[in-house]
């Protein structure tokens, strides 16, 4: 299948680092510039990472919606301007990151970005057209609309990750008469747990359908090799991790490591 977006270029299996390479030393550092540095560093193209906008737009890189877990800082992103948060520390260590930086820090790296509220749409879009980041970030989310909204302030240029409705059409389109998904489904990537509840996402017949459709299928978030190596076996088009060294390794044993360079 030929690929879309510059993005996708590259051979497949895609290999991510979940919010980078946080393990050793940098355990407790997701999320932070010197764990995506030390995700290249160690061969990665692909760094999975998440944002939220500040109260005056600027759009920074962190996962949950407030401070408190994984910084010195505290409350919300949303309530508190950058100039508030510039000098908080992830892991009391390394300061809290603009998206805007960690592009221009590390621009062969490709980020699959979850943008994680609705006010960091246009924000996150601003920043992709003044750093010209387009062909090399994904962007994904758990919610439809904000897809959606997305797509319509990038355009064709932006490669995004499927909503929920649309992997469901994916996910059924393997037990019914082929539905017209090149259509129907908005986004290209559906990055998808192996299971949901009780029902398995992820089996030969999900990563056919997709197939079928030219779509990719994404596994989050797969830490075992067992587990990895299962997934591959059955022909899912990338692997996102909190064990990016156990990855790497199954991947080298498969003669399917692809070295960032």
């Amino acid at each position: 299948m030929r690929p879309p977006f510059p993005y996708l270029a590259d051979p497949l299996p895609r290999a991510f680092a979940h919010r980078g390479w946080h393990l050793d030393e940098l355990a407790g550092m997701e999320n932070s510039l010197p764990a995506f540095k030390r995700a290249v560093e160690e061969g990665y193209r692909y760094v999975e990472t998440d944002v939220h906008a500040t109260s005056d737009g600027v759009v920074v890189v962190h996962h949950d919606d407030t401070l408190d877990r994984t910084t010195d800082g505290g409350g919300s992103i949303a309530a508190q301007t950058w100039e508030q948060l510039k000098g908080v520390k992830v892991g009391g260590r390394a300061t809290l990151s603009r998206l805007e930086d960690v592009l221009e820090e590390l621009p062969l790296a490709r980020f699959n970005v979850d943008v994680k509220a609705n006010s960091a749409v246009e924000p996150f879009v601003r920043v992709l057209e003044r750093t010209g980041a387009f062909d090399r970030v994904a962007a994904a989310s758990f919610s439809d609309s904000r897809l959606a909204r997305l797509r319509r302030l990038a355009g064709p240029k932006l490669c995004t990750a499927m909503g929920p409705r649309s992997v469901l059409m994916v996910w059924a389109n393997g037990w019914v008469p082929p539905l017209p998904l090149s259509r129907l489904a908005g986004g290209f990537l559906a990055q998808v747990p192996v299971k949901q509840g009780p029902l398995t996402v992820v089996d030969r017949s999900f990563v056919k359908a997709a197939e079928r459709a030219g779509f990719e299928v994404h596994v989050w978030t797969i830490d075992e090799p067992a587990q990895m190596r299962e997934l591959l076996d059955l022909g899912v088009h990338g692997l996102v991790t909190d064990r990016p060294d156990l990855l790497r390794d199954v991947l080298v044993e498969r003669g399917a490591w692809q070295q960032a360079g």
